[in-house]
């Protein structure tokens, strides 16, 4: 019997190793390919979209390597999921660096938390980063998984989603915003799931099972 095929996608841009060890340890009969070859990665049964830094030089490697294209047809078959920058990065555009174009596969804007940030009468620091709660709306991936569990984030922009039946999870950092996303068989999150502990890894488990199927 063939293993399944997970194909992490390499372009340049995202903490690789972290989350090729965090997927290959909950499914070690999985076959967990770190690539950036279009016809490996549309081969894969599922496919992870990381992405780490400035939302410019990621869509700039994305463009430069035509993953935008690949991802799109990936989107169309099979499950994908994205991670932090990998979230922001399938929205539509971006504040950050002046204004970046995205993959738009979600509709909505990943805006800046802002120099003022406050919450409770208290400023909070940009960017944010530790532990969050995130509050769940129903889907597959959150399978086992606590509401309010808390997840590891590291970001300065948010996603603002236009569609709320897009949203599947909710942080809150000053404002309200995109903690998870997910349409039909896209699922994307904000946080590092690959750092998050038992949570984490019970989602990744949760994306190697899932058919796709919301």
């Amino acid at each position: 019997m063939t293993s399944k095929i997970c194909a992490v996608i390499d372009y340049g841009m995202g903490n690789l190793h972290s989350a090729h060890g965090a997927l290959q340890t909950v499914a070690p009969d999985t076959q967990v390919l770190v690539t950036g070859d279009p016809e490996v990665i549309q081969r894969a049964d599922h496919v992870v979209l990381p992405g780490v830094g400035a939302i410019r030089d990621c869509m700039a490697e994305i463009l430069n390597q035509g993953i935008d294209d690949v991802v799109r047809e990936v989107a169309k078959t099979k499950p994908l999921l994205g991670i932090c920058v990998g979230l922001q990065a399938l929205m539509d555009r971006s504040e950050e660096n002046g204004g970046v174009d995205c993959i738009g596969l979600f509709p909505g804007q990943v805006r800046y938390f802002g120099d003022d940030l406050t919450e409770n009468g208290e400023r909070l620091k940009v960017p944010h980063m530790g532990w969050n709660t995130v509050r769940q709306v129903d889907h597959p991936l959150w399978q086992g998984i606590d509401d309010e569990s808390r997840f590891y984030f590291v970001h300065s922009y948010y996603v603002d989603a236009v569609r709320p039946e897009q949203v599947k999870g909710h942080g809150q950092y000053g404002v309200d915003f995109a903690a998870a996303m997910g349409q039909d068989n896209v699922f994307a999150v904000q946080f590092h799931p690959e750092k998050s502990h038992n949570a984490g890894l019970a989602l990744l488990r949760n994306f190697l099972n899932w058919d796709g199927q919301a």
